[in-house]
């Protein structure tokens, strides 16, 4: 709606330096003006009808100038559609994109301090909708302050809540380039891989207890993309505790892992049953691209394709 707003302002002074407009510009005007009203009208209820992931309103009247986003997904994505530069608070996790880590930290991103979001002074906040953040979204909407949980742990969710932050911020045109440039990408990566053989993987995420991604990971998805199969993809949730003792049985062809990790289970004897394990093959992840579900989901999935297919992607 950008254009007609243009238009008008480059041709309504021309015709009024005549003294007279003609009647196929006012019309135009005229127009122009009624679908600006229009389109400003639906806007207002898009952005009225936007539920959170705790089912819960979120009305902001205008385009928000102060964000608190306390989830590090989120924080990215706002930095990614544009509106980086309204965000005034953080989690002490949010290190992406390294611009953010000049926002200043407010502490934690679960069970936040509340006193020192309002302090902030925000229009709006964006939490991870977890229960542990129930309490802190209700006080903030006490507060009248606009609020959002969102959960972001699949591609879909990802998706879906990048658009809604857009229409929050009123970015919905960046907003939609973001989550275009991903799935291209993803799609580039699952055809690449779609008729390959697909080997087996473990995904190690923590260790004590060994904890791995179930089937409701967006990095169970990232894997599928890439060509192979997560052996706990049978798991409901995004994670489940596991043992090395059933790792030994699922046994997968190839374990994923942190460097830090890696170097830890290529050391530890008990390590040494998991037959992928002792025969070497132990892959490497890049931590600063794979492990989160953010604008970096794209260039996971190439990353993961590299290590179980090199080559393939171009």
């Amino acid at each position: 709606m950008d254009i007609p707003t243009r238009s008008s302002a480059c041709l309504a002074p021309r015709a009024f330096s005549s003294g007279r407009m003609p009647v196929f510009l006012c019309r135009a005007l005229f127009v122009g003006a009624s679908l600006l009203g229009a389109c400003h009208r639906a806007e207002q209820r898009d952005v009225a009808a936007v539920r959170d992931d705790f089912g819960a309103p979120v009305t902001i009247a205008a385009a928000p100038r102060r964000i608190v986003s306390l989830n590090p997904t989120t924080t990215e994505v706002l930095f990614a559609i544009g509106a980086g530069s309204r965000v005034v608070g953080r989690s002490m996790y949010d290190a992406f994109p390294e611009s953010a880590i000049a926002v200043p930290s407010l502490g934690a991103a679960l069970r936040p301090n509340v006193e020192a979001i309002i302090g902030a002074r925000p229009d709006l906040v964006v939490l991870y909708a977890s229960q542990d953040n129930r309490a802190a979204a209700d006080r903030l909407r006490q507060a009248g302050i606009a609020t959002a949980a969102l959960r972001i742990d699949s591609i879909a969710q990802f998706e879906r809540d990048t658009r809604l932050l857009g229409r929050l911020t009123r970015d919905s045109a960046q907003a939609a380039t973001v989550v275009d440039s991903v799935r291209a990408t993803l799609d580039r990566v699952r055809a690449a891989t779609e008729t390959l053989p697909r080997p087996t993987v473990f995904f190690h995420t923590w260790d004590r207890p060994l904890i791995t991604i179930g089937g409701g990971s967006f990095l169970n998805e990232l894997v599928d993309i890439a060509g192979g199969r997560n052996v706990y993809a049978d798991l409901p949730g995004p994670s489940g505790i596991v043992t090395i003792e059933d790792v030994v049985r699922r046994n997968p062809d190839f374990v994923l892992a942190s460097p830090i990790t890696a170097a830890s289970i290529r050391s530890d004897p008990r390590w040494q049953a998991v037959p992928a394990v002792r025969g070497g093959h132990v892959l490497v992840f890049d931590t600063t691209i794979v492990g989160r579900p953010s604008v970096t989901l794209g260039a996971a999935a190439r990353s993961l394709a590299d290590l179980l297919h090199p080559g393939v992607v171009h």
